[in-house]
């Protein structure tokens, strides 16, 4: 007569029992939470013909799922999530379990399409088929169903969001997320006016963000982050008063952020991270009280932070970092006393870190690199107690390093490599693992030999050796280096006077390449693969089957001089060999077809890193670029005994290696 049986929650192991399934009078069965395992769960369970909640759910079960399940007309809930299930999904699940209200087949691996079939399953409110291994599109029958909660989370489904899903006046929960659905979000979806949570994110959908999802008055959280969505923000959002998540990240979205965004008096988390977003925070974003966590990282934000976003005294977590906002830290940030993790780095901020911020007690993670902050390193930084993660690098900073940094306990992670910083590195226990990596780029510091800088001299002797060093060292040095100048000079000239014929120092065995590995590698000129378009040809990424990356300039020899140009690249480039000028790895020619393999650089041309508003070069990177340039040249012009006149150095012609360093391209028209 047993009707109810919980074993949940324990560790029983092996198959499941055959004799279990002569409790004929069971109306519910729990076996969750244990190690029960086996290749298929029981046939003769389709004999509980009472049964009305079967959960199996978090197990070690694997084969199928047997049909017999759904011939119980009585059953009412069915879960089997997290095991190892794999089969179809079962082909008419209502027909005899007309009454079934919830059915959970997450994180197992069914595969196959899901049958129109669904369509009979009129008592369905819960259908969670997330986590599994399904293809096909989304069965449009679901919109015709009055489900409440519909997770396809991670199923690996294609096609459209069906418009029907709009149709669903019950539907509270729909997430649709992490699948491979295309085209654009429908409108109709903003029907759903009873939908509390709506996840759309990681998909390749298109269009614009739908003006009708702020009809949807009832949302809690909203995330359709990791598409191509493009457009702005609608202003519709700001009717949605209860919402209290929104994750847009990773889209192409433009514009502003709309001012209507402040009417979200409940949102705790706004996430914008990498779109194209522009112009100036709103002031009133101070105004959200109830918001802990804010990243707008990755945008193209400008002009100053306003002073009233720090007026939010428990926001955790704000990144405003790779923006192109400036001016300088207000006081106020000292605030904002729930703070844990701020992001500012690669912006254009200026002036000193405000001494405030030794009032963030809670602070754990600091990041101002790759700004233009130029001031001392305040001493109110050895306040901050809970600090882990602190990166000052790529600043003008001066003067010491404050021995009061020495209190931070808890500091796992320092850099300020990049500044102007002097005088001695504390030694105190938070610098006992930081590397010479972190420091590097201040000639000014000195301290242990662990940190390959210089060291200390007394407090005593240091005013007589400053004056040594002006007085005597340096002139010296100067001296040195002026007979070193005049050396070499010398030395290049009385070489050049010599005449001696010009060596080709290219290999004497080259790898010889076919046009049809040319074709193969390129995958038949794919647009897919072009990289760069000049006045006299175009240039590929090809990939040959050797695993070989490599630059192929073709020659379009239908225009005026292609011949000539590419004589004239394949004469120089045979017989020059520097560091900072393009290596040549060998050609291919025939009557037909001509064209150079060169050597693949990642980050491409110099043009790039100086128009676009998506990459950033930092002074320490342009000088090393004019210095690569003119090493180049000055190789041209005086280290080969025919001097070479390039003839079209311009961006577009410097080309930037994976590590950034440069090399001159484009000898087409060279001298």
């Amino acid at each position: 007569m047993l009707e109810y049986l919980d074993l949940g929650d324990n560790k029983f192991h092996g198959e499941i029992p055959p004799s279990l399934l002569q409790c004929h009078a069971l109306r519910t069965l729990s076996i969750s939470f244990n190690e029960f395992s086996g290749r298929s769960i029981p046939m003769e369970i389709g004999n509980l013909s009472k049964l009305q909640i079967l959960i199996l759910g978090r197990n070690n079960l694997t084969g199928e799922l047997p049909s017999t399940i759904f011939n119980i007309t009585s059953l009412l809930q069915i879960s089997v999530r997290e095991n190892k299930i794999s089969v179809k999904f079962p082909e008419d699940p209502c027909n005899q379990a007309r009454m079934l209200e919830y059915l959970d087949l997450g994180d197992n691996k069914f595969h196959g399409e899901i049958p129109p079939s669904l369509l009979q399953c009129h008592a369905l409110r819960t259908l969670n088929i997330s986590f599994n291994e399904f293809s096909g599109s989304i069965p449009y029958e679901i919109g015709i169903l009055s489900i409440q909660y519909l997770d396809l989370y991670d199923s690996d489904f294609t096609g459209s969001i069906p418009m029907e899903i709009g149709n669903q006046s019950k539907l509270q929960i729909l997430n649709l997320g992490r699948n491979n659905l295309i085209g654009s979000i429908p409108y109709e979806i903003g029907n759903s006016s009873a939908l509390e949570y709506l996840y759309l994110d990681s998909n390749i959908l298109t269009g614009i963000v739908p003006n009708e999802i702020g009809n949807m008055s009832n949302l809690f959280k909203l995330i359709i982050g990791c598409n191509e969505l493009i457009g702005t923000i609608p202003d519709t959002f700001g009717q949605l008063t209860k919402l209290q998540m929104l994750r847009l990240n990773d889209n192409k979205l433009q514009g502003s952020i709309h001012v209507n965004l402040c009417n979200l008096v409940n949102l705790y988390h706004l996430d914008l991270e990498n779109n194209h977003l522009s112009r100036q925070l709103s002031t009133c974003l101070g105004n959200l009280t109830s918001l802990r966590e804010l990243n707008l990282s990755y945008n193209s934000l400008t002009f100053t932070i306003p002073s009233t976003l720090w007026t939010n005294k428990d926001i955790q977590i704000i990144d405003l970092s790779y923006n192109f906002l400036n001016g300088s830290l207000a006081r106020e940030i000292g605030n904002v006393k729930g703070m844990r993790e701020l992001y500012l780095s690669r912006n254009q901020f200026s002036g000193g870190i405000p001494s405030t911020i030794g009032q963030l007690q809670n602070l754990a993670n600091l990041t101002l690199s790759n700004n233009l902050l130029h001031a001392p390193i305040p001493e109110s930084l050895g306040d901050l107690i809970s600090l882990q993660y602190l990166d000052l690098s790529k600043n003008n900073l001066y003067c010491e390093i404050p021995t009061s940094l020495e209190k931070l306990k808890e500091l796992v992670y320092f850099n300020v490599s990049f500044n102007e910083l002097s005088g001695e590195i504390p030694n105190g226990r938070p610098f006992k693992n930081i590397t010479a990596y972190f420091l590097v780029g201040n000639s000014e510091l000195c301290g242990s030999s662990q940190y390959k800088v210089m060291p200390c001299k007394g407090n005593a002797t240091s005013s007589s050796s400053k004056t040594i060093i002006l007085k005597y060292i340096l002139p010296s040095i100067a001296l040195v280096i002026i007979l070193a100048i005049i050396l070499v000079y010398l030395m290049r000239r009385c070489n050049r006077n010599t005449l001696l014929p010009a060596q080709s120092t290219f290999p004497t065995t080259i790898k010889r390449i076919s046009y049809y590995e040319v074709l193969n590698a390129t995958n038949k000129f794919d647009e897919e693969n072009l990289i760069g378009i000049g006045s006299i040809g175009k240039v590929y990424k090809g990939i040959f089957s050797d695993g070989m990356i490599a630059a192929i300039k073709v020659f379009n020899l239908d225009l005026e001089g292609a011949n000539k140009s590419f004589d004239t690249e394949c004469h120089i480039l045979c017989n020059i060999r520097h560091t900072n000028l393009v290596k040549v790895i060998t050609s291919c020619s025939n009557l037909d077809f001509k064209a150079l393999v060169l050597e693949y650089m990642p980050n491409r041309n110099l043009n790039k890193w100086l128009s676009s508003s998506n990459y950033f070069l930092n002074i320490v990177q342009r000088l090393e670029i004019m210095i690569d340039v003119a090493s180049a040249l000055e190789y041209l012009h005086h280290g080969y005994p025919s001097p070479i006149v390039h003839c079209d150095l311009k961006p577009s012609n410097v080309l930037l290696d994976e590590d950034m360093v440069t090399h001159v391209a484009d000898f087409g028209i060279a001298k």
